[in-house]
């Protein structure tokens, strides 16, 4: 069968990339491809991650055969509860994540791109959570996770209208990071997250963890960690070496390990 998730890595970057055509559906078999990778960048960890996909679109959705397979409610919550790891480990990962959407985004990849830290997206791409085709809500942590980055009020009128919406709309929304010329823009989202890759790692690590406690709690949840978080990268080769740096040559000359 051909490999339909390929890892690679260049350096400090990780780039996995989806490779099931014509239409990228999410199946039992791509499932199972995503979780290998997610395990080999959680036991070998990357400086930063870029997840891409080939072909004319990022996906068409998931294969609907797999719901028709499901006999029961508690059969179909075990597919579920094994749908909703890969984003829930991909957003766990203790390192820069991006996600490149160049055109369609339907279902499950939205769903993975908003478990990312930052969204880039072709002006031609175009994003949905269409499960209401079938009688179905988003069980990949898409709804939440858009919520929390567009709003409630949006995160329902995306979900239930089942439209699909343009990069613009969707960085107005807070949704997109970025919005990037059709024309070069694989390469443009690898030099992002190359440069990204070159960074402290482990501080970008504690970003993410404070942004974590963020999301549980507010600004109240995040200062009860960030003094402890924020110390503990003195430990840090990077951090050590940054600021012997800056006190030498000025800002901006560090270069990181990421340890």
């Amino acid at each position: 069968m051909t490999q339909q998730v390929r890892l690679d890595r260049d350096g400090g970057l990780a780039v996995l990339t989806v490779d099931a055509p014509p239409l990228n559906l999410y199946t039992a078999s791509l499932q199972s491809s995503l979780s290998s990778a997610i395990g080999e960048l959680e036991t070998e960890p990357a400086r930063a991650l870029l997840i891409r996909a080939e072909g004319k679109i990022v996906s068409g959705g998931v294969d609907v055969s797999l719901f028709d397979a499901q006999g029961s409610p508690a059969e179909a919550k075990v597919l579920f509860d094994e749908m909703l790891a890969v984003p829930d480990r991909i957003a766990a990962l203790p390192f820069p994540t991006v996600f490149a959407a160049h055109g369609l985004c339907l279902t499950w990849a939205f769903e993975v791109a908003v478990a990312c830290d930052i969204i880039l997206a072709a002006s031609r791409a175009k994003f949905g959570l269409v499960e209401k085709v079938v009688g179905l809500t988003p069980t990949m942590g898409g709804t939440q996770r858009l919520a929390a980055r567009a709003g409630v009020g949006r995160a329902k009128e995306f979900v239930m209208t089942g439209d699909t919406y343009d990069a613009a709309t969707l960085e107005r929304w807070n949704v997109v990071n970025r919005v990037l010329p059709d024309e070069g823009f694989d390469d443009a989202a690898r030099a992002f997250a190359a440069k990204l890759a070159e960074g402290p790692t482990r501080a970008h690590a504690a970003t993410k963890r404070v942004l974590d406690h963020f999301a549980v709690g507010g600004v109240p949840e995040a200062n009860a960690h960030i003094t402890t978080i924020a110390a503990e990268l003195f430990e840090t080769e990077d951090l050590r070496g940054a600021v012997k740096s800056f006190l030498a040559d000025g800002p901006g000359k560090a270069t990181f390990s990421g340890r």
